[in-house]
């Protein structure tokens, strides 16, 4: 096998499973093989995702397929994101998926679509960030809302049916917007180069100072509002909660793992654009303004909910606004920045849906003023959310902490100390909202007719991988990691791949 293959096996290897999971039979003894086919299929991607992150590593970036296809450092970073959470919620909706098929909840039907349609998204979502054609990022990410509406819906209930038609609307009525961009950073690019290069993100990028400045700014504001949209972004997120909510546990970990990162990763790649043919200037003002507004909003709405999954919704659309943050600060640290709390945001969240999940499971209830003593009713499962609900808040030694910290480091150096010291404020009201559910939820007094018990290895284990990748980042990031941090800042400043050979943290001790 030749590294170009990588790209397009790492498309293939979810999708032939997907078809060949939906082309099964239905009987009850399918459904070990179906399982198995699952299994194959989210571990492959896992090691074609590894291999593929390392080779771009060792050797630079991978394009193929005629240019199409594309996966370079900032790639990378969202490709290893997609295998890794991938096969982790993956492995998770094993024993989730047969506990809600024991339980009635599901049918043997709906379980064979579960996976089928599991990894169909994960298809999807690989190739939004493995393309390097501006139209088939878009229709990547249009097929992610085809993919994942019936995962949301998957329960049949009203609730469900009607988070997935809202997720399905809301998100395609705002894509539009991305297509509007799309449509015109193409004219744009035709205008000074060959029209068949001028669809390709890397051309655009090499003759963003040719474009029309005008046109710049417009398609870069529809493209902020079409995949914002996707990201979660304040005021395009009201789909986000109701999906969150109503999909099952290891789809919501994917939903927020995963899938606001895709939207994130297309805006990433029209601000580089937009940064070298106009200045940074115009799009990091109006990432600023979004940024504070998303965490602002959902600082204060986070609070008043009492469904366990509504909550860590809410807390995604935060935490995504404080990525949008540390773009709008800039600079080679807000940049990093932001790309690390990308990965750290998707390990820790992954982890509490999938927490959320056996909750859900050993409750029958999502309402927090229900959901007592998890600690002691579910021992390894209320210290799996304790520690997640710790990291989520920014507490050291958790690798959240990091990330959020370089993001204040990284707005303070720029000169908006007022700005990070408003922030800093609204995520006090958010830490607030996740100790609460520590002291009343996990440490709180148990139901007295509930028995002790907790949910199976099949849940716990891959909750346990992502709690060690959350301590591993929160402790000592391990190098390749920042390696390629630092090559994917340089692609979005286009400084080719590699900023510098200090790290962020050392770039702004050398300014000071």
């Amino acid at each position: 096998m030749v590294a170009s293959d990588l790209p397009p096996l790492l498309l293939l290897s979810p999708l032939v499973f997907a078809l060949v999971i939906f082309a099964m039979p239905t009987s009850g003894r399918s459904a070990r093989l179906i399982e198995l086919l699952h299994l194959v299929s989210i571990v492959g991607t896992l090691v074609l995702a590894l291999t593929t992150v390392g080779y771009v590593l060792s050797h630079g970036t991978l394009v193929t397929f005629g240019d199409w296809l594309m996966v370079d450092p900032l790639a990378a970073i969202f490709v290893g994101l997609i295998g890794v959470v991938g096969c982790l919620t993956g492995f998770y909706s094993i024993g989730y998926i047969r506990h809600d098929v024991a339980h009635g909840e599901l049918t043997a039907v709906k379980q064979k679509l579960y996976y089928g349609f599991f990894n169909l998204f994960l298809f999807t979502m690989l190739l939004v960030v493995t393309a390097n054609n501006i139209v088939m990022m878009w229709v990547g990410i249009e097929a992610t809302t085809l993919g994942s509406a019936f995962l949301v819906g998957i329960y049949g209930k009203g609730t469900s049916l009607e988070a997935a038609w809202k997720y399905l609307i809301i998100c395609s009525v705002g894509v539009a917007f991305g297509l509007y961009g799309t449509v015109l950073t193409f004219a744009n690019a035709s205008a000074s180069i060959d029209p068949h290069q001028a669809v390709l993100w890397t051309s655009i990028l090499a003759h963003a100072q040719d474009l029309d400045p005008t046109l710049v700014k417009i398609a870069f504001v529809f493209v902020l509002i079409g995949f914002g949209t996707k990201a979660g972004i304040f005021p395009m997120h009201a789909w986000l909660p109701d999906a969150h909510s109503e999909a099952p546990s290891p789809v919501s970990g994917l939903l927020s793992g995963v899938l606001l990162k895709c939207g994130l990763f297309v805006i990433i790649r029209y601000y580089a654009v937009t940064m070298k043919a106009i200045g940074p200037e115009f799009p990091q003002s109006i990432l600023l303004v979004l940024g504070v507004l998303t965490v602002a909003v959902s600082a204060f709405l986070v609070f008043v909910q009492h469904d366990f999954k509504r909550k860590l919704a809410y807390h995604s659309i935060e935490h995504v606004g404080l990525i949008v943050i540390g773009l709008g600060v800039g600079g080679p640290l807000g940049i990093a920045a932001a790309l690390l709390h990308t990965i750290n945001h998707s390990f820790t969240k992954a982890l509490l849906f999938c927490g959320s999940g056996n909750v859900l499971q050993k409750y029958g209830t999502r309402d927090l003023r229900s959901v007592k003593g998890i600690l002691r009713t579910a021992p390894v499962t209320g210290l799996f959310i304790m520690a997640g609900a710790l990291a989520l808040a920014g507490f050291p030694p958790f690798n959240v902490f990091v990330s959020e910290f370089m993001v204040f480091a990284a707005g303070l150096d720029a000169g908006y100390p007022k700005l990070m010291i408003l922030v800093a404020l609204l995520f006090t009201i958010t830490v607030a909202a996740l100790v609460d559910i520590i002291a009343h939820s996990v440490l709180g007094k148990a139901p007295e007719n509930m028995e002790k018990s907790d949910s199976s290895w099949l849940s716990l284990a891959p909750m346990g991988v992502l709690l060690a990748l959350i301590m591993v980042f929160g402790v000592a990031m391990p190098r390749p990691v920042g390696d390629i941090l630092r090559q994917a800042t340089g692609i979005v400043m286009d400084q080719g791949h590699a900023t510098a050979t200090a790290t962020p943290i050392e770039h702004v001790a050398a300014k000071k």
